[in-house]
């Protein structure tokens, strides 16, 4: 509870102070500029993003031995999608739809390590990715990645050297739990039948999130080169991984702000194009609304239809 009002208010301080800097109107005027075309291709790109996600889901639970149709999941990552666009620390959703899918398979603590697993296999490609498009493009960070660089390849050795060595040396607590990452990274994330997929669906989840933040720049005004955009709404994609915010509002405002100062462009319009997208991730994310809308309007249904306990089934029958 401590932690989740650190965040909202951490998410508040930031947007005061972007507002303080730049004044209300790159907020606004961004807003004004979204017609109905950029609506519906949002719409579209959030689908495609939203199925892969989905996908990617079933393929890390089916890697740790519990059931997951597509079709639920696609219905399960709509509703978690709306849920982070909407509630204070982007992060809800996701543990909303773990615990509810470990308790339909009987194991909470498998559906909870499926998207966990499902969440980090996506940043792992996304920071990947990035790291060959920041070095690809110029941008404001293109001097230290040599040093970011060597900093992953020194903890992905660190991890490897801790998955090979820890769970040989006891049966300690620590060894246990090494060991049960090992396990789910080899079933998981390293197994042959659930790679390919897993590294296919998280590419072109992170392509459609740039592409909705590129398109969120067009709308807003910006007419650089996709050369010199691509990097900036990259790094400001990237901002979105801090829990810092309010309605997924907050560290991405203020990461676009300094990057497209620091390009040459200007903050106000960084600040308009994150605007842009938090409006366009909303919009895509409104099915999950329906799907919320839905399931409550079933369990007053169900309710409703039940037989009462003191009737006998013929009587049952003839009042149906």
């Amino acid at each position: 509870m401590f932690w989740s009002w650190v965040r909202a208010l951490g998410g508040i301080g930031l947007l005061g102070v972007l507002v303080w800097q730049v004044g209300s109107g790159p907020f606004l005027d961004g807003l004004a500029l979204i017609d109905g075309p950029v609506l519906a291709l949002a719409l579209a790109i959030g689908a495609v993003t939203t199925v892969c996600g989905a996908w990617r889901w079933t393929l890390v639970a089916d890697g740790l031995g519990v059931r997951l149709p597509l079709r639920t999941a696609v219905a399960a990552c709509y509703r978690a999608v709306f849920l982070n666009a909407t509630l204070p620390g982007g992060v809800l959703g996701d543990v909303h739809r773990a615990v509810r899918h470990g308790r339909d398979a009987g194991d909470v603590g498998r559906g909870v390590r499926a998207v966990v697993w499902e969440r980090t296999a996506g940043q792992v490609v996304q920071v990947v990715l990035a790291v060959v498009l920041l070095a690809a493009f110029p941008s404001p960070v293109r001097p230290y990645l040599p040093v970011v660089v060597g900093l992953l390849v020194a903890g992905a050795l660190v991890v490897a050297l801790a998955v090979r060595v820890v769970p040989r040396a006891g049966r300690s607590r620590w060894a246990r739990a090494v060991g049960a990452v090992a396990g789910d990274l080899r079933a998981v994330l390293l197994a042959r039948r659930t790679r390919l997929g897993v590294l296919l669906s998280s590419a072109v989840m992170v392509a459609g999130h740039l592409g909705t933040f590129l398109l969120a720049a067009r709308t807003a005004g910006a007419t650089a080169p996709l050369s010199r955009l691509l990097p900036l709404t990259l790094l400001a994609l990237l901002a979105m991984g801090l829990p810092l915010n309010v309605a997924g509002f907050g560290p991405r405002e203020g990461v676009a702000a300094w990057a497209f100062g620091a390009a040459g462009l200007t903050a106000a319009q960084g600040v308009a194009t994150a605007t842009v997208y938090g409006a366009l991730v909303l919009v895509a994310s409104l099915p999950g609304a329906a799907v919320l809308l839905h399931r409550r309007m079933r369990k007053p249904l169900a309710l409703g239809r039940r037989i009462p306990p003191f009737l006998g089934r013929r009587e049952a029958a003839q009042r149906g």
